[in-house]
């Protein structure tokens, strides 16, 4: 029987050739797209590996400046601690009794047992009198000398207890000093007390320079451009009673921290690290050829100084480099990390990336294993895919699980509980006057309040227990298998590590937040839906808020406080 017309027509465009050629037409340029898509992918993934490592470090530096901070803190508290109660002990009083023999001598030295605590150096009442600076009150000098032999003590026990080495430092205006860096000799003292009051980190605590009398940091600028040199110190005022005794000082000299960058990069792909300063002067740098200084460019210095005067976290490819930078959260210094071509050609990514190039050429010049070539790249890109699909999971400021997400888990858990006739609680948890924060300091200074807040939680519950962040600054919490009481001390243990956990959101400025948390369970009225028990801890969370904030409500009547 005779064909019709049109099925010859289409007989005719569908010969085997012009279908061979329309499918080598097909997968060349599938392929091409599949390839340029993976070099998107494989740039993300190399810029993202990048700004990770240089994240560790980054934050490995920012716990250790932080840990100094906390640390200066503990000194000053237990400082503070000393003068309201003087110790009796006897060894404490002889110091009292050595100072008046020697308050006369242009220099001296006081010490009992240098093996546990450290000596006391010092200058002459006529050396004080003719400083501005200091000021010899002999009334408050006895409390003084015992409180500076107990900071000696503690100075040589945390001495080591840190893997950034550091000096500290107790200035008085009394005219003393305890360095855990000893004087070599007796005629050192003089000069070295004039050296460590005419620091910025002495002069700048003057009442009228640091009003707030909070912490402040310093980098040594007399050195720039010098091959490990100079320091960064964190200093803070010693007050009592309104009275000015002197200043706390920890310092860390940039040759060490030098040391802890050329060990980071061990383990890495090539990179190299450099240190700035708030004002972008370089402080070191793990580049061998120094002669270089910054290892940029004017232009190069320009754009860089550009982008991060609006980003916090940046990266960019400059030449045949990639640089990426990270501020740190202490002391306003920037961390720069370089990565050449050459060693990026010679890591995993440069390796990935020459076989990418071999692949693309395979395809458009091998018609016969085109399609091999497709399924094994559409292959590994839904494995790329899948190994990032948790990302869409969790909230990427908190870690926590993000709304839809936890809401999905919430309703697992809760049918769960119902079906096996278990105890289920919910909290359900909101920052006090967040808005404030983000008015009074900025978003980042609230994403950081944010942060540790989901840290505090998520310390705080157990490993049964999930917490999601439901909104800005709102969270809820799922207590499978806990009842009403042991949700209600589990949201006050939250209360109270929020509450007492003191924040730096700037240089120089620490804050304390607050939550309101409303609380209930599935025995109350036996209902296990979820968003009703997440309603009825919403209802209670905002009667907490209306009866003053602060607090854990779990009646529908007076909220705990």
């Amino acid at each position: 029987m005779k064909q019709p017309k049109p099925f010859i027509t289409l007989k005719r465009y569908f010969l085997p050739a012009r279908v061979v050629n329309l499918c080598f037409l097909i997968v060349m340029v599938c392929s091409t797209m599949l390839t340029w898509r993976e070099v998107i992918v494989l740039q993300g993934a190399y810029v993202t590996s990048q700004r990770s490592e240089l994240g560790n470090v980054s934050n490995a530096l920012d716990m250790q400046m932080q840990s100094a901070v906390d640390r200066l803190l503990f000194f000053r508290n237990s400082m503070q601690a000393a003068l309201q109660t003087p110790l009796g002990f006897k060894a404490l009083s002889s110091v009292q009794q050595a100072f008046r023999l020697l308050r006369a001598q242009a220099q001296w030295q006081i010490g009992f047992d240098n093996t546990r605590t450290l000596p006391i150096y010092g200058v002459s009442d006529d050396f004080v009198n003719q400083t501005a600076l200091l000021h010899r009150d002999d009334e408050r000098l006895p409390d003084e000398l015992t409180m500076a032999m107990e900071l000696g003590y503690l100075f040589r026990l945390s001495a080591n207890a840190s893997m950034l080495p550091y000096q500290a430092y107790y200035i008085s205006r009394a005219g003393f000093y305890i360095s855990t860096n000893p004087v070599q000799s007796e005629e050192k003292i003089i000069p070295t007390y004039y050296r460590l009051l005419m620091r910025p980190w002495f002069r700048g605590q003057q009442q009228q320079e640091n009003r707030n009398r909070g912490v402040r940091w310093y980098t040594d600028q007399a050195h720039q451009g010098r091959e490990k040199s100079g320091f960064v110190a964190v200093s803070i005022p010693l007050d009592y009673q309104q009275y000015w005794y002197g200043v706390l000082v920890l310092s860390f000299p940039v040759r060490d921290i030098n040391r802890l960058l050329v060990k980071s990069r061990e383990g890495q792909e090539g990179g190299q690290y450099l240190l700035y300063d708030s004002r972008f002067n370089l402080l070191t740098s793990t580049l061998k050829e120094q002669g270089t200084v910054s290892g940029f460019s004017a232009d190069e210095y320009n754009l860089l100084l550009a982008d991060m005067e609006h980003d916090t976290v940046g990266g960019r490819h400059l030449g045949s480099r990639y640089v990426s930078w990270q501020k740190l959260k202490q002391f306003g210094g920037v961390l720069v990390r370089i990565h050449t071509l050459r060693e990026g050609l010679t890591g995993d990514f440069g390796h990935i990336s020459i076989a990418l190039s071999l692949l693309w050429l395979l395809f458009t010049g091998m018609l016969l294993f085109s399609w091999r070539v497709i399924r094994r790249m559409v292959n590994n890109m839904y494995s790329m895919q899948n190994t990032l699909q948790w990302q869409a999971w969790f909230d990427p400021l908190t870690h926590l699980y993000n709304r839809g997400a936890f809401f999905e888990r919430a309703k697992i858990l809760s049918e769960q509980a119902h079906a096996e006739n278990l105890s289920f609680a919910v909290i359900q948890l909101d920052l006090d006057h967040f808005k404030s924060v983000n008015d009074h300091f900025g978003h980042q200074a609230g994403d950081l309040v944010i942060s540790h807040a989901a840290g505090m939680i998520s310390n705080t519950i157990g490993e049964q227990d999930v917490a999601g962040r439901v909104g800005g600054e709102e969270f809820c919490i799922l207590l499978p298998g806990s009842t009403l009481k042991q949700a209600v001390r589990v949201a006050e243990r939250i209360r109270a590590r929020i509450r007492g956990k003191e924040i730096l959101v700037q240089k120089d400025i620490t804050l304390h937040i607050t939550v309101s948390l409303g609380v209930c369970d599935a025995a109350e009225n036996g209902d296990y839906d979820f968003e009703s028990l997440q309603s009825v801890a919403d209802r209670r969370l905002y009667l907490a808020k209306n009866n003053g904030r602060n607090q854990v409500c779990f009646t529908d009547g007076e909220p705990k406080k």
